[in-house]
């Protein structure tokens, strides 16, 4: 591994030890009495504006209410918006700081909306690794022979993510081997950022496996992505290994056209560039989308799916996601299961 991946590594270890949940929390904290802010407001202090819904996931979490003052946090068109005490409990703490609601709107908005927050922009940080990393992703075939095909896949269930793997023979298509582990959970879900929620778990899983497999499988996207940096294509370049993306929705980008009879495809076009293909996988279900991760080509990507496909999500991914729904929740009855 060249010493680039390893920086590569180290910093990601930097960037995923950051702790948004705090982050979000640190903001409220700022909101003075007798002022308001928006989750557009907050996501945009944390450095992206696509944070908006996980804000709001967040703060539904706080586990200080009003030492937090979450209660401060409205929508961007003056709605109270909820409250984990009900609203109105929210509108009473904040008629108590003299904000006026109204019909279960702020009035004076403007006047008490409160926006210099001290920030170092966390998700901004993200996004240059996300940016720096996408620049090592290979698009060419690493591998002279395709020996194994695994499917990963990524369940959650209160703050633990349960990563599952498992193995195909590529010419039998039988599987050989499947492994299942657990994790904790501390990166919301914010569109685009996928990779620093699911890929310490993920990596967990694929390096508990005997062997590396030749090729790797993601429910998510390669390639297919606004900074060419999915999940897959993050994951194969710090797990050193061909990665394909499979994602049952289209993330960006338009298709030549809609494919209609099973096995056909179309190009994904983002930016004047094909960033992966439209496959009609299955006679009776929607269309999957299909983007090389790392160190494989856009046709082996293709390829490779199509083989696998005898549903809508080819059969690495959809097992891998039936045998970790099924292994969570036994995990989840033992004794000791934190």
């Amino acid at each position: 591994m060249d010493y680039e991946i390893i920086n590569l590594m180290i910093m990601y270890i930097i960037a995923y030890s950051m702790n948004i949940y705090q982050a979000v929390y640190d903001l409220v904290s700022q909101i003075p009495s007798g002022k308001v802010s928006t989750y557009g407001g907050i996501a945009k202090a944390l450095g992206d504006v696509r944070a908006s819904r996980a804000v709001g996931r967040i703060l539904n979490s706080n586990p200080k209410l009003i030492d937090i003052p979450c209660h401060r946090v409205v929508h961007s068109n003056s709605d109270v918006g909820g409250y984990r005490l009900g609203i109105k409990k929210k509108i009473e703490l904040l008629e108590d700081e003299g904000i006026g609601v109204r019909d279960w709107k702020v009035e004076a908005f403007s006047s008490h909306l409160f926006s210099d927050f001290v920030t170092d922009y966390p998700l901004k940080k993200l996004r240059d690794e996300q940016i720096a990393m996408g620049k090592k992703v290979v698009l060419d075939d690493a591998f002279e022979k395709i020996e194994t095909v695994a499917g990963v896949d990524a369940a959650y269930s209160g703050g633990n993510a349960y990563g599952t793997c498992v193995v195909f023979d590529y010419s039998t298509k039988k599987i050989i081997d499947e492994k299942t582990v657990v994790s904790k959970i501390d990166f919301p879900y914010i569109s685009t950022y996928l990779s620093f929620r699911e890929y310490p778990v993920i990596e967990k899983t694929v390096k508990s496996l005997s062997e590396k497999p030749t090729v790797l499988m993601f429910d998510g996207n390669g390639v297919l992505h606004p900074f060419g940096i999915g999940i897959a294509s993050h994951a194969g370049v710090l797990l050193d290994i061909p990665t394909i993306g499979v994602a049952k929705n289209l993330l960006c980008g338009t298709l030549e056209f809609i494919p209609k009879k099973q096995g056909d495809f179309s190009r994904v076009v983002y930016k004047n560039k094909t960033i992966g293909f439209c496959l009609k996988s299955s006679k009776n279900a929607k269309p999957v989308f299909i983007s090389p991760g790392h160190k494989i080509s856009f046709e082996s990507s293709l390829k490779i799916v199509k083989e696998f496909c005898k549903y809508r999500i080819p059969e690495p991914i959809r097992i891998a996601d039936m045998i970790g729904k099924r292994k969570r929740e036994v995990i989840k009855t033992l004794p000791l299961f934190p």
